[in-house]
């Protein structure tokens, strides 16, 4: 799998990847027809408990990372995407203004590992 992520407010479209949401909740401010994902992927984004947790605290990361990647490694839903698009080039859209720290990408390197 090849994947990539970017911000959904930065991102313009690409026609040779399959676009995949991976926020629980839609982001602010954008249509669903401007964005045209392939994929809202609401069972790849972290549980609500661990998102709230978070809160987009970057003193909070490495656990939050740790804790995701536990999460996802325990979910169907996750195991079954990163088997099915394994050949595929994959947008990661998310919300978040942080660009280091959030949970597109830990969702890359656990996919991409």
């Amino acid at each position: 799998m090849k994947t990539i992520i970017k911000r959904v407010y930065d991102f313009n479209g690409d026609n040779n990847s399959i676009k995949v949401l991976v926020d629980r909740i839609w982001p602010r401010g954008i249509k669903k027809e401007k964005l045209n994902v392939d994929i809202w992927a609401k069972e790849l984004a972290p549980s609500n408990e661990l998102r709230k947790w978070f809160n987009h605290d970057d003193n909070k990361f490495n656990e939050f990372q740790e804790q995701y990647i536990k999460e996802l490694n325990n979910n169907a839903y996750a195991l079954d995407f990163k088997n099915k698009y394994k050949d595929d080039n994959v947008i990661l859209l998310y919300s978040a203004s942080n660009t280091k720290c959030n949970n597109a990408v830990v969702l890359k390197y656990w996919l991409d590992n």
